[in-house]
């Protein structure tokens, strides 16, 4: 059943439309731009599923944004305050006293702003494909769909809707930009425009005390990864998870790896782990931990080692995935990163970048790395293999790398290093002694 849709009356008289689904804490969302329209997104493709899913867990919120669906579209160029207000409005009706708040593209600023200005009431802030400033919103796609809107408004809403879905999601994109015609025209995308080009939250960053997650698809065209990772880093305390993928959207695609990051986020148990990519078989497996873990919490605090051991924590999927690798998700750093790469090459360099974030971040690793069998289960890898990967990585000082005979003879023709022969040893837990080698940048 569709949910019904309400109002809530914002302090200068404007009603912004909203529906809710399901119990529990709070889910925010609400939809600022072009081509947002709180009856007709159940008849979008994939979009109904998703917020089904979402409200499984927690009451979802959607509302449109003053000038756009099914609120007041009557009202003269908002400004971020103004769009703040509706958030506030649907928050007041409702009677929300802790809320997350999720701001996805020209919802970012709106977003960051209530978030900066009440501060007790948002426990979680989500920013996905987002940006604080205009500025960041101006990509090349960007500015070539604004000229194509001027000349063929057909191919653009189609051209608009394949890259939000993905070019190979033929029939979806088509029944998206024929409802994408349906809710606007030329004249009134641009008076939206207009407005939206006109949100800057940049100088608010600082102030957002939430805790906040922000996600990128790496394979999207709008916005770039550098924004991304910009937004995050301005953010105190932010997380970036960079996903894979295409998709503008996050029901569209692996919504799996969304609804299983937002679990992290909220510190809920997953519903399912996203598959790793090794179902089994020959992996290289890196193994990287925070050298002497527990007195450092001792020396700075529990509070400011968790801090300092997420940010590096994100460092390192970062590096690992760049690398083409896949962290494995269950393990995070106290227990240890794992990761697994197809080739010994790529587990070398993304070493050698852990070890300088680690040193970086003021947290040296130990890290090892081995090759070998491994089984794959819900999401996570075992066998021997890995234990030998754990166990080269406690045998190696502070920010050096390890690699077992194994690796160095896979590497040693490819990897663009050189290795240094560290003698075997016997390691906790295997039979036989492991000859180790110390790897060296070239």
């Amino acid at each position: 059943m569709e949910p019904r849709i309400q109002y809530a009356k914002t302090s200068d008289g404007v009603s912004i439309a909203f529906w809710t689904l399901g119990e529990g804490v709070p889910f925010v969302h609400i939809a600022v731009g072009p081509f947002v329209h709180a009856d007709l997104v159940w008849r979008i493709p994939g979009f109904r599923p998703w917020f089904e899913r979402l409200a499984q867990r927690r009451m979802v919120v959607r509302a449109d944004a003053r000038g756009s669906g099914l609120s007041d579209r009557e009202v003269a160029s908002p400004g971020l305050d103004d769009y703040v207000l509706d958030v506030r409005a649907v928050v007041e009706h409702l009677d929300l006293k802790k809320l997350i708040l999720f701001g996805q593209g020209w919802a970012g600023p709106v977003a960051i702003a209530y978030a900066a200005h009440y501060p007790e009431e948002v426990s979680h802030l989500v920013l996905w494909h987002a940006w604080s400033r205009p500025s960041d919103a101006r990509s090349p796609e960007f500015r070539g769909l604004s000229l194509l809107m001027e000349s063929n408004w057909k191919m653009y809403t189609e051209t608009f809707a394949h890259s939000v879905f993905g070019w190979s999601e033929g029939e979806a994109s088509r029944g998206w930009a024929e409802l994408m015609r349906q809710i606007e025209t030329p004249e009134s995308v641009r008076q939206i425009m207009s407005s939206l080009m006109s949100l800057d939250a940049s100088q608010l960053l600082p102030r957002v005390r939430a805790p906040t997650l922000v996600l990128q698809r790496r394979g999207a065209s709008a916005p770039g990864l550098d924004v991304a990772r910009r937004l995050a880093s301005r953010i105190p305390g932010a997380r970036l998870a960079l996903l894979e993928g295409s998709e503008g959207a996050p029901m569209l695609g692996d919504t799996d790896a969304v609804l299983a990051t937002f679990a992290d986020f909220f510190g809920e148990e997953r519903e399912a782990y996203p598959t790793v990519d090794h179902a089994g078989g020959i992996a290289v497996i890196l193994f990287a931990d925070i050298v002497d873990s527990t007195a450092l919490t001792e020396k700075i605090g529990d509070t400011a080692f968790r801090d300092k051991a997420r940010d590096l924590d994100e460092a390192l999927r970062t590096i690992i995935s760049d690398a083409d690798g896949t962290p494995v998700e269950g393990k995070l750093l106290g227990d240890g990163v794992l990761a697994v790469f197809t080739r010994a090459r790529q587990a070398i360099e993304a070493a050698l970048k852990c070890g300088a974030a680690g040193e970086s971040g003021e947290l040296p690793l130990h890290l090892g790395i081995h090759a070998g069998d491994v089984i794959e289960e819900d999401g996570n890898v075992f066998g021997g293999a890995v234990n030998i990967a754990a166990r080269v990585a406690a045998e190696s000082a502070p920010g050096e790398v390890l690699v077992s005979q194994t690796v160095r003879d896979l590497a040693r023709t490819s990897a663009g290093v050189s290795f240094e022969d560290a003698g075997e040893r016997t390691l906790k837990g295997v039979s036989d002694v492991v000859r180790v080698w110390r790897v060296h940048q070239a």
